[in-house]
C-alpha cells in the first residue's frame, strides 16, 4: 500500500469506502456495527461524489472562436 500521507484525499476516501464495503459484505458484524459502517460508507460516498462533481466542473475544454477563448463543459459522449 502507498504511503498514506502522500495519497490525495479522494484516493484515501475511495480506499476507505472499499474497506467499509468489504466489511459489510463479510456479514459477520453486529447490527449496530453494520449500521455505523453503513453510515460511514454513505458519508464517504457523498464526499467522493462531491469531489468528482467539483473536478468535472473544473474540467473544461477551451475552444478558440475567432480572437476569443470560450470555455465549454467537458463532454463524455463520443
Amino acid at each position: 500500500m502507498a504511503d498514506q500521507s502522500k495519497v490525495p484525499a479522494f484516493e484515501k476516501e475511495i480506499e476507505e469506502l472499499e474497506s467499509v464495503v468489504k466489511q459489510l459484505e463479510g456479514g459477520e458484524l453486529a447490527l449496530e456495527q453494520s449500521l455505523s459502517l453503513f453510515e460511514k460508507g454513505v458519508a464517504l460516498s457523498n464526499s467522493c461524489r462531491q469531489q468528482l462533481e467539483a473536478a468535472e466542473t473544473r474540467v473544461e475544454i477551451l475552444v478558440r472562436k475567432g480572437n476569443s477563448v470560450k470555455p465549454e463543459p467537458f463532454r463524455t459522449d463520443n
